[in-house]
């Protein structure tokens, strides 16, 4: 029986530990291990809330910033209790909640300065705990983005943590766009102010562009035994340099992951999605389950745009159920440039196909919090078209209705590591307007179980983009034999984890 311990930032797994696709994963990759007899135990950062319920361990004794700190390491209880797997929380004062998904922290003037402070502090009392031998000797560390990539330097450069030598470390890309960079030297979340006794090599900590910096997706990229991108395509396209806005490639690391995969340490395998024991919405709650989480917000003090929520977002919703549009569109994702680049630089185009959907009784559905300007281009957007429907909030219960709901899922990502929401979709045979880039290439096959569109430039992609859309609604309106055969086709595919993680063992825990 092999040991594993799955290091994250983010686990869905747990209640209020989610903020991206990533949570996913680490939720549903330790439940294939552990359906093999293996042994997974899965960590993150308490974020000053997670502890709360849990059971004390121990206290972990270490050094920040030349003296000794002590940290709290929690057993937590999981939404659903598996045999093989436990979950923990690190909990110390500076590893503070986000104003991000109540996990990451938004710094404008100095990116990274917050999350950083807390990520070298769990990473270190992870360290900790895997030397006081708490998890029982484990075999494979896996490690996820940027958030964990300090382990890695660990077990390179500190002396106090040279048992971390013994341990197989595989570091997954989620996200290649977030690196975790920070000054080296004169600045409060600077890596020698943290680890002022630890001595390191210059060239594997260093930020190509930056070089007073050190990268820390690039120490993950440099110094783990084996790489890992959530897709096959993906993995190709962040081998190429960027060419922004039209093309998000290596974003400076383009060599090193040439190098690894060279040395045949870097590998794309993509995502999965549960097909059994998963969250069932009931069919006719969409626009119910809306309204109830709209009551909860504005009851909620710390809760933002009330005004928006009960006024503009609830009225048009009651509108609804007396009112029933006749085609829905949806898209659930992080208010980001990654996710709504395309809407950010040409809104035209966004107010274009909810013109083109009003004339056919079609509404579009958006779910999600992120980037301020993002969420206020949403919100003005709204209000001047009655079937935008921005919610501007997360709940499990919404979201799991508008997968089963909607009759097209919408993903114009400028880039996708692998996306997870079609595959969500699909499984409920509900057909995806997607972006043509990074693992939405490995899952939508166009014209058969989905539809997707390109352009050689922004502006081309933008165009082809309301003009797919167009083209979709045209087969739903006046094609609906085809329509209904491409459905059968996206809810008969299967992105499985029981294939991914047999892709896990054959190439990534092979020490």
């Amino acid at each position: 029986m092999r040991n594993f311990l799955f290091v994250s930032a983010e686990n869905d797994a747990l209640a209020d530990c989610k903020a991206g696709g990533m949570a996913d994963v680490v939720r549903d990759i330790p439940r294939q291990i552990a359906a093999t007899e293996d042994q997974v135990h899965v960590i993150v950062p308490a974020y000053n809330r997670l502890h709360k319920n849990g059971r004390l361990i121990t206290e972990l004794k270490f050094n920040i910033r030349g003296e000794e700190t002590v940290a709290e390491l929690y057993e937590v209880k999981p939404k659903k209790e598996f045999i093989g797997i436990a979950h923990y929380v690190i909990h110390h004062p500076e590893i503070v909640e986000g104003n991000i998904a109540h996990i990451y922290n938004d710094d404008p003037e100095e990116p990274f300065f917050t999350d950083t402070i807390k990520y070298f502090i769990f990473n270190t009392a992870v360290a900790q705990a895997i030397k006081q031998n708490i998890f029982d000797n484990i075999d494979v560390i896996h490690l996820h983005d940027w958030h964990t990539a300090l382990l890695l330097f660990h077990r390179k450069f500190h002396q106090d943590y040279a048992i971390l030598k013994q341990s197989w470390f595989v570091y997954s890309i989620h996200n290649l766009s977030l690196q975790g960079i920070r000054p080296l030297n004169d600045n409060f979340a600077s890596l020698n102010n943290f680890f002022p006794e630890v001595g390191y090599e210059y060239e594997i900590v260093k930020d190509d562009r930056y070089n007073d910096c050190i990268n820390l997706m690039a120490v993950g990229i440099r110094l783990a035994d084996e790489v890992h991108t959530v897709s096959p395509s993906y993995m190709q396209d962040i081998m190429k340099p960027s060419h922004k806005p039209e093309f998000i490639g290596g974003e400076s690391l383009e060599e090193d992951l040439k190098r690894a995969f060279a040395e045949g340490r870097l590998h794309g395998i993509l995502n999965g999605v549960n097909y059994h024991n998963m969250r069932v919405a009931q069919k006719g709650k969409l626009y119910p389950n809306i309204l109830r989480q709209l009551f909860k917000w504005i009851q909620e003090e710390s809760k933002k745009y009330k005004a928006d929520i009960l006024a503009n977002t609830g009225e048009k919703v009651v509108n609804l159920i007396e009112n029933p549009p006749s085609f829905v569109v949806s898209s659930v994702a992080r208010m980001t440039e990654q996710k709504f680049y395309f809407f950010k630089k040409q809104p035209e185009a966004l107010k274009e196909i909810l013109t083109k959907l009003e004339a056919r009784n079609g509404i579009f559905i958006l779910l999600g919090t992120g980037e301020p300007e993002y969420e206020m281009l949403m919100r003005e957007i709204s209000y001047e078209h009655p079937n935008f429907i921005f919610i501007n909030g997360q709940s499990e219960d919404i979201i799991d209705s508008i997968y089963l709901e909607s009759d097209l899922y919408f993903m114009p990502s400028l880039f996708e590591p692998c996306g997870i929401s079609q595959m969500l979709a699909m499984r409920n045979g509900v057909l995806c307007l997607v972006h043509h880039t990074g693992g939405l290439i490995d899952t939508i096959d166009t014209g058969k179980n989905g539809f997707s569109f390109k352009g050689e430039n922004i502006t081309d992609t933008i165009a082809n983009m309301v003009a797919s859309f167009d083209s979709c609604m045209d087969v739903y309106f006046e094609d609906r034999v085809k329509w209904n055969k491409m459905r059968r086709k996206a809810k008969a595919v299967r992105f499985s984890w029981e294939n991914s993680i047999k892709e896990y063992y054959s190439k990534l825990y092979t020490y």
